[in-house]
């Protein structure tokens, strides 16, 4: 991924990302364009190199395809209307036209105001993925943002805690917490005004309501009477990381922008909720990012629940770069401080003195390795061959595989100096 290029041709999802593609042995790679929200071709199948000369005419019919490929109502007409094969909202006079689909009458307020429960989640996993947050994880969520004094929650991908703000807004005058969603899923616009919802993709940055959306979020984003911004993303687990990130700083510009001389050298607080093993990769676009042990679990994702043992616990994780020990942990849920640390870690997570930190990311106990100068899973083993710890039946690396980009040892394709 090279990241999102000037004069990038767009496609139904907005402008795309621009990609390298490398062959074993090559210094450099052709250039394409392709989706940025769909990984699979089958889901969008956007694709152009960098060097292409795309004519008139072809020009002309992407730029149809893409209108035609739009919701077929803007934000502000998408009101009281809901046919649940369509997933829309309808009027008595529409009806008609959807008599052979599967109805839902009498919608209540109740249900009005929560959309998540009522929509059936797109759950393609690289580009919606919407797994929704539990009650448990979403109570959590605001609590612990109530707690550390937030007013304005910018929902960026987390429909059901900018639904659960909103419901309690709506019911009580001393609730003074506000939220904005930015989500890829623009059913969400029949249900919430142009204050509280922007159609957005979070692998591009791109506002689908163009200027009036980017304002509104900037005006979101401006603290004023000290009603302090944190901005709460679940992004799709199966989407790129250096996208995301790159997404993300723009928001985080976006805030800093609003108040230039107030926030100094500061970050825009954050939660990006994101699984364990994906760490590394969180930490080298955002170092000042933290893991929490904290297990986020869904209501509709078969393996990741709370409560379960071993494997089976949910991996997602709270990534925060908030000091670690503002972030209180339910000590009911088995949660401990650790003195030394600094911070709450889960029951297993014990205490390494080699390491000097609590190294668990699984929520089990994990055991010190010598030879590897590190504590690792509780399952592996060290391999002499591989130099290292892993599964007790894995297959061992060749000792003489290289990088996929120039062949030679000693780096991964990642970091290849041919990149560079």
């Amino acid at each position: 991924l090279l990241g999102v290029a000037a004069g990038a041709p767009s496609c139904p999802h907005g402008p795309a990302l621009l990609f390298v593609k490398t062959s074993k042995g090559e210094e450099e790679g052709r250039r394409f364009y392709a989706c940025s929200a769909c990984r699979g071709r089958k889901d969008c199948n956007f694709f152009q190199w960098e060097d292409e000369m795309v004519s008139e005419t072809r020009l002309a019919a992407r730029e149809e395809y893409n209108r035609n490929h739009q919701p077929p109502f803007t934000h502000r007409q998408n009101v009281e209307r809901y046919c649940y094969e369509c997933q829309q909202l309808l009027l008595p006079a529409e009806w008609e036209e959807h008599s052979d689909h599967q109805f839902l009458c009498d919608i209540s307020t109740a249900q009005l105001k929560s959309p998540s429960q009522l929509l059936y989640p797109l759950e393609n996993k690289k580009t919606n993925a919407q797994y929704l947050f539990a009650d448990r994880s979403c109570q959590f969520l605001l609590d612990l943002i109530i707690d550390l004094g937030f007013r304005r929650v910018l929902s960026v991908g987390t429909p059901r805690l900018h639904e659960m703000i909103q419901s309690k807004a709506s019911r009580g005058e001393d609730f003074r917490v506000r939220s904005l969603l930015l989500d890829i899923d623009f059913r969400y616009s029949q249900f919430y005004t142009e204050d509280e919802f922007c159609h957005y993709n979070m692998f591009n940055h791109y506002f689908f309501g163009g200027e009036a959306a980017r304002e509104t979020c900037r005006k979101f984003l401006y603290q004023h009477n000290g009603q302090r911004v944190i901005l709460v993303t679940d992004p799709p687990f199966g989407g790129l990381v250096e996208a995301l990130a790159s997404s993300f700083k723009k928001l985080m510009a976006m805030w800093k922008e609003t108040e230039k001389e107030g926030h100094n050298n500061q970050e825009m607080p954050m939660f990006w909720i994101f699984p364990y093993f994906f760490e590394s990769r969180i930490l080298e676009f955002f170092p000042s990012f933290r893991m929490m042990d904290y297990q986020v679990d869904y209501d509709n994702h078969a393996l990741y629940k709370h409560g379960k043992t071993g494997r089976r616990q949910s991996p997602v994780r709270i990534f925060t770069n908030l000091t670690p020990s503002m972030i209180v942990l339910p000590v009911e849920e088995g949660y401990r401080f650790c003195v030394i640390c600094q911070r709450y870690v889960s029951s297993g997570n014990q205490h390494c003195e080699i390491c000097n930190s609590c190294t668990s990311k699984d929520g089990r106990q994990w055991k010190h390795c010598i030879l590897c100068q590190k504590c690792v899973k509780p399952s592996w083993l060290h391999c002499n061959n591989c130099n290292c710890c892993a599964l007790q039946n894995h297959t061992c690396e060749k000792t003489d595989a290289g990088c996929f980009v120039c062949g030679k040892a000693g780096h991964k394709r990642s970091t290849c100096p041919s990149l560079s």
